[in-house]
């Protein structure tokens, strides 16, 4: 085992729960929930704002309607987040009962199974089955959770965490453009609040990608080439009606 960086500077015995902490994957599951919030927040309240101000001359008009647009989007992706992360956590804990009372009314078969994993993620057959034997054993439960179905401590999914970082990053993300309006001029607004609202997708797609360790480049690629897709067709739209609100 590679002893990390950080126990050799700290001159200590390395630990397993400090040494797997500092892997990105731990960061998954609020990380996703925080870059889709923000994203959506910068990306729906620049669009409505964009597309309102295509149809309309007034700053109070274009102020109420993405104003509006970012308390009811941030209520409903805190809510959405909670009910289908709530959803996941149902069908885990469903999973899991059934697989106690498997394991109560056929401990042989589930023993069986379990050995069967091991040897065809490469354990020869003896050494599968002592090892099923042993983590049976240790916590039959908790080996057939983690190792049939699938489930451990890092995907385990947190609706409450997911609802708030969900909702905190929208709120965040959706008042930036809600700030360009407050103070571009009426007639540069749309070219403003596009401009603007690329660079804070540029800037959100650099954190996430240097926060969850993965490629810059393709982050920043991705999250402008929809954006400026969501924000072209909300234009289009309002241009299309030609409606003078």
């Amino acid at each position: 085992m590679v002893v990390p960086l950080f126990c050799i500077m700290n001159k200590k015995k390395p630990n397993l729960e400090e040494y797997l902490a500092n892997h990105y994957i731990h960061k998954s599951n609020w990380l996703r929930a925080a870059v889709l919030g923000a994203n959506d927040g910068i990306l729906s309240t620049a669009s409505i704002a964009i597309g309102v101000a295509t149809a309309s001359t007034s700053r109070e008009t274009l102020i109420l309607a993405t104003l509006a647009g970012l308390i009811a989007g941030t209520l409903s992706m805190a809510a959405g987040e909670y009910v289908s992360v709530s959803s996941q956590t149902d069908i885990e804990q469903a999973d899991i009962e059934r697989e106690r009372q498997e394991l109560e009314e056929m401990p042989e078969e589930e023993l069986q199974l379990l050995t069967s994993i091991y040897e065809k993620r490469g354990l020869k057959r003896k050494t599968a089955e002592l090892v099923a034997k042993e983590l049976t054993e240790h916590d039959a439960l908790g080996a057939h959770v983690r190792d049939e179905l699938g489930l451990n401590s890092i995907s385990k999914a947190n609706p409450i965490q997911a609802a708030l970082s969900s909702g905190i990053a929208f709120i965040a993300g959706g008042a930036l453009p809600l700030i360009v309006i407050l103070f571009i001029p009426l007639k540069k607004v749309e070219f403003s609040l596009y401009v603007s609202s690329i660079f804070f997708l540029i800037l959100l797609g650099t954190v996430a990608a240097k926060t969850g360790g993965s490629n810059v480049f393709k982050a920043i690629v991705r999250i402008s080439f929809w954006g400026t897709i969501a924000m072209g067709l909300t234009a289009w739209v309002g241009h299309l009606f030609k409606i003078t609100i």
